[in-house]
């Protein structure tokens, strides 16, 4: 009989999260499908443990190109793609069954909750974090860049964005892990704007990871994530900033790029941006808190008043 729901996941040197991820398939894929890209971990052990059918693949810089190659061996109408630190909660899997019976969707974009540093953000562009991770074969085809959206046919639909409707992904354990990755995703994309041809300039350097921080922890109500959410955007900040730097290495090391003007331009704009988003902020939560602990302080003298009468 043709499994109804295939699971598909690549891993390489996943052993640890493998085994989470797996165990939330239970009582829901009809079939698991493992592409491991050359782990040098016990990832296959795992897999096999929970009845994975395992295939290999070239170790690649990053998962996309190899997504495709994993969906074409699932053998099930549909296909639930998850990355080996993902797992599925109860609420979530019975909603997704649900919707199999449902002739008109051929793919579901679902929330993502994001476990930073330990904790759940609820800001700073990590929520809702919509994927398209459920949808039937053949409506789905992944492109071959690094974080790139996929290609889609046929009608779609969006959860509600609802914690209990929500993949989880612990994301992050650590700012040495981001640093790790931030190091090696800056390469590639560096190399991708370096085979574009991409002309640098030294808004790239000063500019852009204003913007990216800015983005965040302001645009994105990142200060409501706490200290989490300054050091996270602070991180991605730096790892724009990464990019262009490697791909200034790539390009020679030039001076060219840099004068007296383009530094003070560059620095002026970022200066405005962020004083805008400061000011922003402080005058719509600062002033919005001042405000209201003023008037409970109001109702407190008040209620003291009136006891004394």
């Amino acid at each position: 009989m043709k499994p109804l729901i295939s699971a598909v996941i690549n891993v390489i040197n996943e052993a640890n999260s493998l085994n989470k991820c797996l165990h939330s398939l239970k009582n829901f894929a009809d079939e698991i499908i493992v592409v491991d890209m050359e782990s040098t971990d016990n990832s296959i052990e795992v897999a096999k443990k929970y009845g994975a059918k395992v295939f290999s693949f070239k170790a690649m810089k990053y998962v996309e190109p190899a997504r495709n190659f994993a969906i074409s061996k699932a053998t099930g109408k549909w296909i639930i793609l998850l990355d080996p630190d993902e797992f599925l909660p109860k609420t979530l899997k019975h909603e997704l069954k649900r919707i199999t019976l449902r002739h008109n969707v051929d793919y579901v974009k679902i929330p993502r909750k994001n476990i930073i540093f330990g904790k759940w953000f609820h800001n700073s562009r990590t929520w809702p974090d919509y994927l398209i991770r459920f949808f039937k074969k053949g409506s789905v085809i992944w492109n071959k860049e690094i974080h790139s959206q996929p290609q889609t046919k046929g009608n779609g639909i969006t959860l509600l964005d609802s914690e209990k409707l929500a993949i989880r992904h612990n994301h992050y354990n650590s700012v040495t892990e981001f640093i790790i990755r931030a190091l090696r995703y800056s390469t590639i994309q560096a190399e991708e704007l370096f085979k574009d041809e991409t002309k640098l300039k030294m808004s790239d350097f000063i500019l852009k990871p204003v913007q990216e921080f800015n983005s965040r922890f302001f645009f994105a109500q990142g200060y409501k994530d706490g200290l989490h959410g300054l050091i996270f955007s602070l991180l991605q900040s730096f790892s724009i900033f990464l990019i262009y730097c490697k791909l200034w290495e790539k390009q020679g090391s030039t001076e060219k790029i840099v004068s007296k003007d383009s530094f003070v331009s560059a620095s002026l704009e970022a200066s405005y941006e962020y004083t805008y988003w400061f000011t922003k902020y402080f005058k719509e939560e600062y002033t919005k808190n001042i405000f209201k602990n003023s008037i409970l302080k109001l109702k407190l003298i008040i209620n003291r008043l009136t006891k004394n009468f």
